[in-house]
Parts: C-alpha cells; structure tokens; sequence
C-alpha cells in the first residue's frame, strides 16, 4: 500500500478513451490502484488521483482528451491528475500546459503510474514521463471487463504496428508490432474460463500481425483455443484485411466457439487513394475477402472502417469509394472523418478538402451504414438466436446484448440474467435493436455459436 494510502484510503478514477486496447490497459492500471489500496470510483465523482487515457486518431481525439481533463479538474481540483496513451505519447508539452496537470506518462511509462502519485502531489509543474519507443520495448498485457456483469471480456494479444500507413499516429505513438507469449495466452484463456465470461474479444493494434516470441501466428492461437472448447464464445476484433487467410475463415465457420463476425478496415474504395494511404490491398483484394467469408458464412456479420475527405478525394473518387462500398455485403460502417495528424505523410499532401465537405460526405456515408444495418437485423426478425446479456435497464426490466453475429437484441428478463447465453426469439428490428423474447438459458458448452431457425409471425405474436 503506497504511504498516502496507508493513513486513509485514497481514491482514484480512471478515464478512457479511444480503441478497446486502451480499455483493456485502464483495466490493468484499475488492478494496480486497488493492489495499493486506492478504492476506484467514477470518473465525475470526488476523487484524489484522476488518470485519463488518451486516444489521438483525430484532431476532434486531442479536443475531447482536453475536455476530460479539465472537466475532472472542475470536480477534484486538489487531485493528483496524471494523463497517459497515445495523446500524452505524442503531445506531453501540449498536455503540461493545462492548468492543474501534474503528470504525462507514455507508453513505455503507463504501467508506472499509480507507484509514482506520491511523488507528483509535491511537483509543482507537471513532471513528463515520455521516453522513446525504441524496438526492444516489451510486451505488456492488459484485459478489461465491459460492465460490471463481467460478461464480456477483452484480452490484449498484440500491441503497436510496424505498417506505415500516411494517415496514421499509432506506430509513433505505440511502437513497433508485439505480441503476448504463446503460453501465456493460453494461460489466460483457462484463467478467464474459471472467472466465468461469456464472451471473450481478442484484441490488438494490429491484431493479424500476431507473432509470438517462439513463432505462433494468431491461427495457431484461434486453432488451440478452438481445440479447447471453451465454455465462452470469442469474438476477434478488428483485423487488416490483408491479414486474412482463408484457414481463419474456414475455422470461424466450422467453430462452435468462435462469433460470425468480422470487422475489417477498408479506409478507401478508390486503389488510387489506397495507394496515397499506402494500404496494403487494393478494393479487388478486399472484395475477394469479404466474398470467401460471405459465401462460408452468410450470416456473418461484415464491419468496415472507412476514412473520408483525405488529401485528394475528388468529387469523383468520392462517388467510386461509395459504389465500391455499397456494392460490398457490409453490415456497419464505422466512418472516420480525415483529420490532418502532426508527424505524419498525408498532412503534407496537396488537394485538401474543405471540412464541409468531408463532413458531408461522412454524412452521406453514416446514413448508408444505418440502412444496411437495418436490412442486416430485418433477415433476423423472427428466428431463434443465442445472446449474451450484458447491460440491464431497471426502469424497463430489459437486458440487452448481443448475438454471434453482431445483432443488437433487447428483451425482458429477471435482473439475475448473467454468464450465461440464453435462446431468444427474435421479434422486430427498429432504430438498430431487435426487440426478443426470452426462450431459455443454455448451458456454455452444449451449444452452437448460432443458430438461424425461422419461427411463423404466428408464433411471435
């Protein structure tokens, strides 16, 4: 237990922001708080230690991260404030300037946080704990819980990129690709089985450049866990298009563990603008990807990340991303709008688009998502599915959650619904949620990822 912590217990309150990694790693810094005896409250509440994780993808990133610093500051202004991720990472001296800041950790130092909060109540400027991020920097792991049901957990297995995409902070900010060991993952998976998930999320950076130290891929990682039968279903994160073999869309297929669900990066449907973003695919490539998963498993549920407005986009290379786009069998969309990042290739391109352009177009594109994610729900409507419930709502007694698939399903149920999945009946889909009723529970591991058995409007009614 830290001296202050010793004389009455101190409080701390954890902000993040940004990708799952960041969630996973507030996780790990929530344990080392509690180890030291903090008690963890929420961020808003009165507190004596503030720490944010920052995210940096977009310029509007760097103004929220500001925000939050200085709206916690307003409700414990005699806190300890120490602010970390890819922000602090890139920007220590810009995060120093506020008022109140008494600590900017980067990546390599974030871990070291709550050992170093005695030392910064003294500081009376803001003490920068930003090194280089050079090639030997280790491997930290970090899971997080997404509610305190604990149903969903998501695991760390890779960290930083070595791609060197124009458009991008995060190999400045997080460093050069690296993965958990092999055994360790498998560690993790038992340990995570005994604490009872639902569901487990497998995340990284990059997270189809998985290698660990004695040379597994991720296939290796997803054949071995598949080969345990865990009592959780997995779902994989976002991962490169580029990256995907069809040995891992033959294994999601014929699993019984793992989620019909694949998010994978897009960014552009024009080869030129690819080019100029230096992808590592062209829209032909994508599309033979997106293809093989469909035709295994048309169910599947297909997210893109799009960018729009970066240096170049035509009206004309505009119109050819969105028929490229709309003529893929996506599910969602998750569009970005092009922000010009310091220290990267594309801030300095030439042909810029106006801001009310590119907030047009991202508009324009965020509406197809939302129709394409109706139409998706509406194949469901009225078909037997498993879900895993994860947040409750007391004022309406309804659990939601979400189904192999990537379905969003609400339904009644007592509030005592939790590690478990449960067969409901799929009613009607409206403003991106399906309305369901509670069939029964089904025990972890005598059950299929998903099932697809269409039931008469009779029997909804």
């Amino acid at each position: 237990m830290s001296i202050s912590a010793q004389q009455h217990q101190l409080r701390a309150s954890i902000h993040t922001l940004g990708c799952k990694l960041n969630y996973a790693e507030s996780a790990d810094l929530k344990e080392r708080f509690e180890r030291l005896g903090y008690a963890i409250v929420p961020f808003g509440e009165a507190t004596d230690v503030i720490v944010v994780n920052t995210c940096t993808v977009t310029e509007q990133a760097d103004t929220e991260c500001r925000k939050i610093i200085r709206r916690g500051l307003r409700t414990s202004p005699d806190a300890v404030v120490a602010v970390t991720g890819c922000y602090a990472q890139l920007q220590p001296e810009e995060i120093a300037s506020i008022d109140g800041v008494k600590g900017i950790f980067g990546a390599a130092e974030k871990t070291s946080i709550p050992d170093r909060i005695d030392e910064l109540r003294t500081t009376v400027s803001p003490r920068i704990y930003v090194s280089e991020l050079t090639d030997d920097l280790a491997f930290v792991p970090a899971r997080s819980s997404d509610s305190d049901s604990r149903t969903r957990a998501f695991v760390k297995l890779q960290d930083g990129c070595d791609y060197s995409c124009t458009f991008c902070t995060i190999p400045l900010a997080r460093g050069h690709s690296r993965s958990m060991d092999y055994d360790k993952v498998m560690h993790e998976m038992a340990d995570l089985e005994r604490t009872g998930y639902s569901e487990v999320v497998l995340t990284g950076i990059n997270l189809g450049e998985y290698r660990s130290v004695t040379g597994e891929r991720l296939i290796d990682v997803m054949k071995a866990v598949d080969a345990r039968s865990p009592s959780f279903r997995i779902r994989i994160s976002s991962i490169e298009p580029n990256t995907v073999r069809q040995e891992h869309i033959d294994l999601v297929a014929s699993s019984s563990v793992f989620c019909h669900h694949f998010h994978l990066p897009l960014q552009h449907g024009s080869a030129d603008l690819l080019r100029a973003m230096r992808r590592r695919y062209n829209p032909d490539m994508y599309r033979d990807v997106v293809n093989r998963i469909v035709a295994s498993m048309p169910h599947a549920a297909i997210g893109v990340d799009v960018i729009v407005g970066f240096p170049g986009e035509t009206d004309a290379l505009f119109e050819e991303s969105c028929d490229f786009i709309a003529s893929l069998p996506f599910t969602y969309l998750h569009v970005f709008t092009y922000s010009e990042r310091e220290h990267t290739p594309a801030a300095s391109l030439p042909d810029p688009v106006p801001m009310r352009l590119r907030r047009a177009r991202t508009a324009r594109l965020r509406a197809l998502s939302d129709r394409r994610r109706d139409e998706f729900q509406r194949r469901f409507e009225h078909t037997v599915q498993y879900v895993v419930p994860e947040a409750f709502d007391h004022t309406t007694s309804t659990w939601s959650g979400w189904t192999s698939n990537y379905v969003r399903v609400r339904f009644e149920g007592p509030s005592t619904l939790l590690k478990r999945r449960y067969r409901v009946l799929l009613g009607i889909a409206s403003e991106g949620v399906v309305d369901a009723s509670l069939l029964e529970a089904v025990e972890l591991r005598t059950m299929p990822v998903m099932i697809d058995i269409p039931v008469h409007q009779e029997a909804v009614q």
